[in-house]
């Protein structure tokens, strides 16, 4: 009965399920699933359960999308052997930003997976896309944009240690358009100080 009392309790203070979920997408690719090359994209599966939808109880809600991302960002960090890279050289990751164009829902009950990729980076951050791609018709769901800060250590010369990045590829100019934006918010942001 305990037991049942302190779950209770952690299921109230905690979301528990979030860092369950954290812990199976991690423990499970690097279990079930080939290491990856910082430069391949990494897939994880979903599926819109009656927790991820809307008031409406229709389709996945978009609170739910970013929390998706999360699984998805840890799974390629653990997949790619990024993150244990960065630990290496005392850094950590941070999100810095994030965008997600959504194209069309993802109903309920319907399985999806996220692909992720990373498509470019700075001395001081990493860029990934992700796709949320409803399974029953391949069609890309939403398209979401992160900025990952890596701190205490330059990305570039980290990303040098990987064969397959000793190249930075070209930006793309959609995330060139974010990027942009970003600054310019932030340039608004200063003059307000």
């Amino acid at each position: 009965m305990s037991w049942l009392v302190l779950l209770l309790i952690l299921y109230v203070i905690w979301d528990v399920n979030y860092f369950i979920r954290c812990v199976f997408t991690v423990f499970a690719g690097r279990l079930f699933q080939r290491k990856r090359k910082v430069t391949e994209s990494t897939s994880i599966y979903g599926l819109c359960t009656s927790q991820d939808v809307d008031i409406f109880i229709r389709h996945m809600n978009n609170a739910r999308y970013l929390r998706e991302l999360d699984f998805a960002r840890f799974h390629f960090y653990a997949l790619t052997g990024l993150y244990e890279r960065i630990r290496q050289r005392r850094g950590g990751a941070v999100q810095g930003a994030s965008s997600v164009r959504y194209r069309r829902t993802i109903p309920i009950f319907h399985p999806y997976k996220i692909q992720t990729k990373l498509v470019w980076w700075d001395d001081k951050a990493i860029y990934l896309e992700q796709q949320f791609v409803t399974l029953s018709d391949g069609f890309v769901r939403a398209v979401a944009l992160s900025k990952q800060c890596i701190t205490n250590c330059n990305v570039e010369e980290l990303l040098k240690t990987y064969p397959e990045a000793a190249k930075r590829p070209e930006m793309p100019a959609d995330l060139k358009l974010w990027l942009d934006a970003i600054e310019l918010s932030s340039q608004k942001l200063r003059k307000d100080k």
